[in-house]
């Protein structure tokens, strides 16, 4: 296809009146030049003084129009489809992103990151499926290389200690397996990600977080001892340092429900906690972080975000509309 596109804009580009090539030489400098953005070097000066002492003001402008819509055809052709790796892709959401990326061929080429070969296996054990360990930089390096964008998605996972009978009352204790506390997942291995992608040169970081992170005292900085939102936060905080574009997303309470039938709702500083808005289906979620990748209404803003429950309000179609409703950095 690339091929094609690239004969049709030099086809397009050749269909210039006889005249142009039977003009005499002259003394003239030689021609100036400018460099179209991934596209072909254009003749800016004499050239066209030229076709205009010898073509009618009809043909140069035919002309014009075949050039200009010729470089869009060259540039469309080299830019091509955007390489976005997902990490986390094992999980309930990141499966839900890396597929909406593998179902929008035209716009993504699609690259996942999970942890074992077993979780390969179980979303389709393809080749654009690495397994790497995001507390491991260096396992990181395949999996990155090459990519536009990145969407982390990766999270410590707190588990529940046996011997939990519901029917007595209480609460389930919880804890967090010897290397996969939140320290080490959620502030080293998202440090070792955002260096990673700076350093391969991504153009974007979409980073999900959750909501809370503004309450020291949240529950579920409790489970595990492991002040999971805390270390959340501060990698929050790393990207933004970073200097590469981002969006940081904290998502509220994650369900698993179908998307894009609610309207989405956008806050600041865990006030949707205060309200009833305070969940969002994990398909949702995944939407967003596609969308965010389009706008650059998008970019450098970080927010929480939630959804009004189903049948109340207008599903949220228009997201460049959405990303502009958010003022805030941090």
């Amino acid at each position: 296809m690339l091929a094609f596109l690239k004969s049709l804009a030099m086809a397009m580009l050749t269909r210039v009146p006889l005249v142009y090539s039977a003009l005499k030489p002259t003394s003239s400098p030689p021609l100036a030049f400018h460099q179209c953005h991934k596209c072909c070097l254009v003749p800016i000066s004499n050239s066209l003084q030229i076709l205009g002492s010898s073509i009618s003001p009809t043909s140069q402008k035919g002309f014009r129009s075949r050039r200009v819509r010729a470089l869009s055809v060259v540039a469309m052709a080299d830019s091509g489809p955007t390489t976005v790796l997902v990490t986390g892709a094992g999980g309930r959401t990141g499966q839900l992103v890396y597929k909406k990326l593998k179902e929008r061929s035209d716009q993504y080429v699609a690259r996942g990151l999970v942890s074992t070969e077993e979780s390969k296996q179980s979303i389709g054990g393809v080749d654009d499926l690495f397994v790497g360990d995001i507390r491991d930089a260096d396992s990181l390096g395949p999996a990155i290389q090459g990519i536009h964008a990145l969407i982390i998605l990766t999270s410590a996972v707190p588990k529940m200690k046996p011997g939990f009978d519901p029917t007595k009352g209480g609460r389930p204790e919880f804890y967090f397996e010897d290397g996969a506390y939140p320290e080490q997942v959620d502030w080293i291995g998202q440090k070792n990600q955002i260096d990673a992608a700076k350093a391969a040169g991504v153009k974007q970081i979409v980073l999900v977080g959750s909501m809370g992170g503004t309450n020291i005292n949240h529950p579920l900085n409790s489970l595990g001892n492991g002040n999971i939102l805390v270390w959340k936060r501060k990698a929050e905080q790393y990207l933004v340092d970073s200097g590469v574009p981002y969006t940081i997303i904290r998502a509220g309470g994650l369900q698993d429900k179908d998307g894009g039938i609610r309207e989405l709702l956008v806050g600041k500083d865990d006030e949707l906690l205060q309200t009833e808005t305070r969940t969002i289906a994990r398909a949702d979620v995944a939407e967003v972080c596609l969308q965010a990748l389009q706008f650059e209404e998008a970019k450098f803003k970080a927010f929480d975000l939630a959804s009004k429950p189903e049948g109340v309000g207008t599903p949220t179609k228009d997201f460049k509309a959405l990303f502009s409703q958010v003022t805030t950095r941090f």
